[in-house]
């Protein structure tokens, strides 16, 4: 697709176990794709096997323009794009080699959803609230609301899960 507008990286929410094929539809009409995998071996009752699994369950990250935007969302196996304030959310390049760079050194690695419940403690692993410790009163799909007590104020803080890590 020679193009001259310019093009971003976005993520494409995609239908249940539809990723690699996904990726391979959108591949042939020429777009930019990043689809990471990983192997794990799977253990079934009579053998242990590998597969190659996405790192990032329902989700493809696809480079293209605004005008091949419809392009995208026709290809068999597309949902919808991942939105932020109702607009489709921009990756910057550099949010994509990072993830690239991550994967590509070190071996391992695991996503896992953290299961938090309203009372747990936790601790702000980095942000602007580094190092604080607050108390989970509830949560979104990707946000905690934390209550902070610090110099016996009640602090409310609104923190990514991704930056919370559970206290033992």
């Amino acid at each position: 697709m020679q193009n001259t507008a310019e093009k971003y990286w976005f993520a494409l929410y995609t239908k249940p176990r539809a990723e690699k094929k996904l990726a391979e539809r959108l591949l042939a009409k020429g777009f930019e794709v990043y689809a990471p995998t990983q192997t794990l071996h799977k253990q079934w009752s009579d053998r242990i096997k590998k597969v190659e699994e996405p790192f990032f369950k329902s989700y493809v990250f696809v480079r293209f323009s605004e005008e091949e935007k419809l392009s995208v969302l026709q290809t068999q196996g597309a949902v919808a794009l991942v939105t932020w304030l109702g607009k489709p959310a921009k990756i910057r390049d550099s949010e994509i080699e990072a993830i690239r760079d991550f994967l590509a050194r070190y071996e391992g690695v695991k996503i896992e959803n953290i299961d938090i419940k309203p009372g747990q403690a936790v601790r702000i692993k980095h942000g602007s609230l580094e190092d604080q410790f607050g108390t989970v009163l509830r949560q979104t799909k990707n946000k905690v609301t934390l209550e902070i007590e610090q110099l016996g104020m009640r602090l409310l803080a609104e923190v990514p899960k991704s930056q919370i890590e559970i206290e033992s």
